[in-house]
Formats: structure tokens, sequence, C-alpha cells
């Protein structure tokens, strides 16, 4: 099988390709200012806001599959434009589109979000998201669109990163106890969406972790699996701040758990490492 993983040089990216070339695929991936460093994927350039370009790699690779990680938080023409671009030139090819979502199309007015939940963002990078769902449903309504939270878990991510520095004092800042997400271990994220490509799962999925948390309490679960100083993470508040962007969102994602063979598991778990009963949201 051929995988082709645009935003592949990201931090979901780099995983997939991993994952995927680990598992015997012959895997294309893209990047926008660097290639990657992930062992046997071919890396090729591209900007997704060129359309010719987008239809000339796709054309070039001829995958199979198509998994859409690329996004800018702060860039329409990437997350949404670009999201519709890999849609349309892999329409006439066959190829299946994984094109991955996120939890920011939702406002948090509701108490938790299943796969039948319609958008109603709050945000810019929200509403692209959106937007990006929808013409790729329109233009391949067998594709998968895999909405998902705060990704982390391997001591790569932004959260953790942010984490040691907030906690070491090389940053100053707060973490907001009121921003509450379903966070998922990127193992698990790209290991969902490789299953779900296979199986050229049409529709909409939802692949958050099995457990709500705020980022604070998420962060001092960091700070004490990494050894540090707890105490010196400040709880915050969203609202307070004035913070864009919906508050508490909870990703329920048992309908997508119950096919996966891959278990999404909760953030208490993966960073301490012990299992525990938790709560679905």
């Amino acid at each position: 099988m051929r995988i082709l993983i645009t935003g592949g040089s990201g931090y979901l990216g780099r995983e997939l390709g991993r994952q995927a070339a680990g598992a015997g695929a012959d895997v294309v991936a893209t990047y926008l200012s660097r290639p990657g460093d992930v062992p046997c994927v071919h890396w090729q350039r591209l900007d997704l806001r060129v359309q010719t370009d987008v239809v000339a790699v796709i054309g070039a690779v001829r995958p199979d599959v198509i998994v859409n990680a690329a996004y800018r938080y702060d860039d329409w023409a990437t997350t949404a434009d670009g999201a519709a671009a890999v849609a349309a030139a892999a329409a006439p090819l066959g190829a299946h589109l994984v094109h991955v979502s996120s939890d920011a199309i939702f406002s948090g007015i509701d108490p938790s979000y299943d796969e039948t939940a319609v958008p109603d963002p709050v945000m810019p990078y929200g509403a692209a998201k959106a937007a990006a769902e929808t013409a790729v449903r329109a233009l391949l309504p067998g594709a998968t669109v895999a909405r998902t939270s705060l990704i982390t878990g391997d001591g790569r991510s932004a959260h953790e990163v942010l984490v040691r520095d907030l906690a070491l004092g090389r940053r100053q800042g707060v973490l907001f106890a009121d921003d509450v997400r379903c966070p998922v271990h990127v193992a698990d994220l790209a290991s969902a969406l490789l299953e779900l490509a296979h199986a050229r799962a049409a529709g909409v999925h939802h692949v958050g972790g099995a457990d709500a948390i705020s980022r604070y309490e998420l962060g001092c679960l960091i700070a004490d699996r990494d050894g540090l100083d707890g105490s010196a993470l400040r709880p915050g508040s969203r609202r307070a701040a004035g913070r864009a962007g919906p508050v508490d969102v909870r990703l329920d994602s048992r309908a997508t758990q119950a096919v996966l063979r891959t278990r999404l598991r909760g953030a208490r778990e993966f960073v301490t490492g012990q299992a525990e009963e938790v709560s679905r949201p």
C-alpha cells in the first residue's frame, strides 16, 4: 500500500510515517519548510496553498490512501482551502482520504459531542476546520473525517514542552484549569487513523482520549512523570483571561472506539503508566 501523508513533518505526521513505514507501507510524506527525519519515508515538499502543486504531487505519487494531517493554526488557506484541494485531487484517483479534524469545531456549550454533533465553532481556527470538513465530505463522500483533541503523550508535544518550561522557570504563564479536553496519545491516534484508513471507514469518527481533563491537571501529571516540581505550575482561567476559543469540549469517542482494535487511552493512564477506571465524556 502506498500512503501519502500531508503535513508529514509535523508532530502527528511523523508518528504516522513511523508506524506506516514500520508496517511495510510505501510512505511519502510532505513538508513545507524542512523534511522530517523518519527513516524509510520519502519526503516531498508541498505547499497546500498552491492548488496546482497539490494536484501535481498527488498525481505523481498516486497513493492508495492519503492522510491529511496538515494545518496552520492562523491560516485559512492551508487549513480549509488546502484540505479541499487535497480532496479534489484525490477524487479522480480513487484514493481514500483520511482528513484529520479537531474538537475546535465545537463551542463547548454542550456537555459532550459525539459523531452526530453539528459544528458550531467560536474561533477562526475552528471555523477553518469546520469548512475543511464540509469540503472534504462534499468532494469525497466516502472519506474518513477523524476529529481529535489535544495530541500529546511521548514527551515531545507542544503541551509537554510548555509544562517543562513553566516548571523549570524558563517561561512565565499559567495552565488553564477550566480548559478541558480529551487528550490522546500521539501513538494511539496514529494507530487509530491508520486503522480507519485500511478499513476505508467513511464518515465522521471521533478519536479523542478516554477521559476529559484540564490543561492544568494534565500539566501536573506531566510534571510528576518527568520528576519536576508541579507546585511551580500556576492554574489560570481561560474565561477570565478572555482567550478566544471554546473552554470545555469533551469528545465522545465511544462509537468509534467500538470498531477499533487500537485502544484510545485516557491521559491519566498514558501519562502515569497506570490503567485506571475512568468516566468517558
